[in-house]
């Protein structure tokens, strides 16, 4: 067995980056650049009006100002202000370059065509400069970068209608066990609903994968070489649940080897999902996770969620690691490293009950899973622990 630490290092320097697609600005939310985006325009491209209110030639020698026009937002009027000129002005409006300040409205007394102000002046106020965001040429966002609402709206100010995004992965979900029966259907003795597909493509579709294919596979060797070899040909990972070990009725280590998955590691010493396997056959990348539905969960986020992120061009990074205190002492007998399902409540975790590996009751109440080391054997209470976050 390999150590938690090793073991993500192998699936880190195993995983590729996936293929690059063109994608229409308006349906490439959830993507991540492929390419580096730059500035096709200065923003703004002109000097901007950043209240409603006046644009003016000031002079601190004139108190009155003569009303000449109005600019509103959108409009290609440019006045040509003189001293003691000012027009109506709104936020967003072109400023006329001869203007030098924009006076807000609340600051503003006007009576027939003039006005005057009732708060002090100053130069350049108000006013958003040509280029203040960014000028044109000038590197806007580097590829890599996930692409949320924000970073929409900031391409889309450049015009720009198209970008290169990284593809999204093709995943294959195979459930195995006979035990298993699909929900909505009547359990006979012995058996126990499949649950595992659900979750597990909930999973993914939390990290903004949804091109999800699934199969269940009878506890047969010849039927697990078959749905093996059907999915791996035309998916970017192939996620296997169950039949891993070593059981008379665990198929799916010898159906990988049969269909010659190379394999980079199996079993990892952590608690929950030892019997974890990881490996690759040219770009397919195999997950064959433990049946135990709390074990294949901590997998998931551990091991398969920042292999989706390196795929998509993104840093290999998985859940956002944090140092927080615990609430009480905590000791254990294991030996191998542990992902405890934990709660945090103003600002220290707390270790939650029912940690089998088989029970998904406390996973539901989770809001991290606590590490602890191999090497750890007890905590204080108040001592720091990483907490991974989900």
């Amino acid at each position: 067995m390999i150590s938690v630490e090793e073991a993500i290092s192998l699936v880190e320097s195993n995983i590729s980056r996936g293929n690059t697609e063109s994608k229409e600005l308006s349906k490439a939310f959830g993507f991540t650049l492929a390419e580096d985006i730059y500035s096709t325009i200065d923003m703004p491209p002109f000097p901007q009006s950043a209240m409603d209110g006046y644009a003016v030639n000031y002079d601190s020698t004139i108190k009155i100002y003569n009303l000449i026009g109005e600019v509103a937002a959108g409009s290609d009027q440019n006045f040509n202000l003189k001293k003691g000129e000012a027009v109506r002005i709104f936020t967003g409006a072109a400023v006329p370059l001869s203007a030098n300040t924009v006076v807000r409205q609340e600051d503003v007394t006007s009576a027939d065509q003039t006005i005057s102000f009732t708060a002090d002046i100053r130069i350049n106020s108000n006013i958003r400069p040509q280029a203040e965001q960014i000028k044109k040429g000038d590197l806007a966002l580097s590829k890599g970068k996930y692409i949320d609402a924000a970073t929409l709206g900031y391409i889309a100010t450049f015009g720009i209608t198209d970008i290169l995004v990284q593809a999204k992965p093709k995943v294959a979900i195979l459930t195995t066990g006979d035990e298993l029966v699909k929900p909505g259907l009547e359990l006979k003795h012995g058996q126990v609903y499949e649950s595992n597909s659900t979750m597990l493509h909930a999973a993914f579709e939390s990290k903004g994968v949804f091109e999800i294919t699934h199969l269940k596979i009878p506890d047969n060797y010849e039927q697990t070489v078959n749905a093996i070899e059907e999915v791996m040909t035309n998916n970017d990972f192939v996620i296997l649940s169950g039949g891993i070990s070593v059981g008379d009725y665990d198929f799916v280590g010898k159906a990988l080897k049969q269909l010659n998955v190379e394999q980079i590691f199996y079993k990892v010493k952590q608690k929950p999902g030892k019997p974890l396997f990881f490996g690759k056959k040219g770009n397919t990348t195999f997950f064959a996770l433990p049946g135990n539905p709390a074990a294949a969960l901590t997998s998931f986020y551990v091991y398969i969620f920042p292999s989706i992120q390196k795929f998509q061009g993104q840093k290999f990074k998985g859940c956002t690691r944090l140092q927080l205190p615990f609430t009480s002492d905590y000791t254990r007998k294991a030996q191998r490293s542990e992902f405890l399902k934990g709660q945090i409540t103003a600002n220290k975790v707390e270790v939650l009950n029912a940690q089998s590996s088989a029970m998904l009751s406390s996973f539901s109440n989770a809001d991290c899973l606590i590490y602890i080391p191999e090497t750890q054997i007890s905590y204080d209470k108040g001592e720091m622990v990483e907490c991974l976050i989900l």
